[in-house]
């Protein structure tokens, strides 16, 4: 069975972006174990940013994009040396693999980026993933990696995704803030009731927080992946999670997967946009799996061009599907309303095609 363990910044590393050794070497430990007991392990990891700190004599995380990227160029090869070193230890070889989400928008290069892999667990290799931190941008802000680890257990076909943290799993409430908070041990369907339950950021030098994690349990659930949110300090955590033992707070996969290119439409692409349509484009949508034609569009907010994200609302303002726009915002504008007869010469007849289209829950 392959399983994903991601691991944050605030686990591995200490508040001055020194290693946390202790935490590598149980990290090490763990998963050399889990595969002694048969498991395929794939590592996702954080903390290049905060490696790059003392390096740079900072001690604070800084903000800009332009400053950040050059910390991660900083401290990607160390964090990825000592990580390296301590698998190393106890007889494994560790091969470092940098992605992005947009890997996995692009079949060539989803493909290429799942070959890699696999052929990596072929070899007995431990993939070392990382978000490729020097080239993105907005990104690094709000904890890409939790994402990015789901998206790979989807390209992997993993079974489990184990996403470790400093808390012991997801709360009814802020237990630094609520005394009578209780650990939820598992979650059958994440919905709008439960993502409210969760905050932003958990600690300044990482870009996560619990909202994150559970952010990339429900990729995982589209996936029909099982995910596991636990405390990276656990004994014996990333076993058990894989087991299914009981620890940490589990997420249940659906039934239904998305295909990969899908899940990237609905969880690794930002809207820039949302299509308002009538009751009769939403059924046809939602109920019959057909493309989104002109003549059920009502109004478009936003600027964007063709081949972005959008969000598709009904007339009630809820929004109920994400796709890519084959059309303009101010093409869209101009023909919203017509009937395919009736469209100028070189307007493409669908505005999202259904290939291009996720219903939301």
């Amino acid at each position: 069975m392959i399983g994903v363990v991601k691991i944050g910044t605030s686990s591995l590393t200490m508040p001055t972006g020194a290693f946390n050794e202790d935490a590598i070497r149980k990290l090490g430990i763990d998963v050399v174990k889990a595969r002694a007991e048969g498991h395929e392990i794939v590592l996702v990891v954080s903390g290049a940013i905060a490696a790059g700190m003392p390096a740079l004599g900072l001690a604070t995380r800084p903000t800009d994009v332009g400053t950040l990227q050059a910390m991660a160029a900083v401290g990607q090869p160390r964090l990825m040396s000592r990580l390296a070193s301590e698998l190393a230890e106890h007889g494994a070889v560790a091969g470092q693999v940098l992605l992005t989400s947009y890997d996995f928008g692009q079949r060539r290069q989803y493909l290429h980026a799942r070959e890699t892999l696999r052929r990596l667990l072929d070899l007995g290799v431990i993939p070392v993933v990382n978000e490729n931190d020097t080239v993105a941008d907005d990104e690094i802000r709000y904890g890409d990696n939790d994402r990015l680890a789901a998206l790979v257990a989807h390209l992997v076909g993993a079974r489990a995704l184990v996403l470790l943290t400093d808390t012991p799993g997801l709360f009814t409430a802020d237990p630094r803030l609520d005394t009578d908070a209780s650990l939820i041990e598992q979650i059958e369907e994440v919905d709008a009731a439960l993502e409210a339950v969760v905050g932003g950021a958990g600690t300044e030098r990482g870009s996560g927080g619990m909202a994150s994690k559970l952010a990339a349990a429900k990729i995982a659930a589209w996936s029909g992946v099982r995910a596991v949110i636990a405390a990276a300090t656990a004994p014996d955590v990333v076993c058990a999670a894989l087991s299914g033992a009981p620890v940490g707070t589990a997420v249940v996969p659906r039934p239904d997967r998305l295909s990969s290119r899908k899940l990237w439409i609905a969880f690794a692409m930002g809207s820039v946009g949302r299509i308002v349509v009538d009751d009769g484009a939403k059924r046809a949508l939602t109920a019959r799996g057909r493309s989104l034609l002109p003549a059920g569009v009502r109004a478009v907010e936003g600027e964007f061009e063709p081949d972005a994200a959008v969000e598709v609302a009904g007339e009630d303002g809820a929004v109920f599907a994400k796709g890519i726009a084959r059309q303009s915002a101010a093409m869209l504008r101009a023909v919203a309303g017509r009937h395919t007869g009736d469209l100028p010469e070189g307007v493409a007849h669908e505005v999202i095609h259904r290939d291009d289209l996720v219903v939301l829950p």
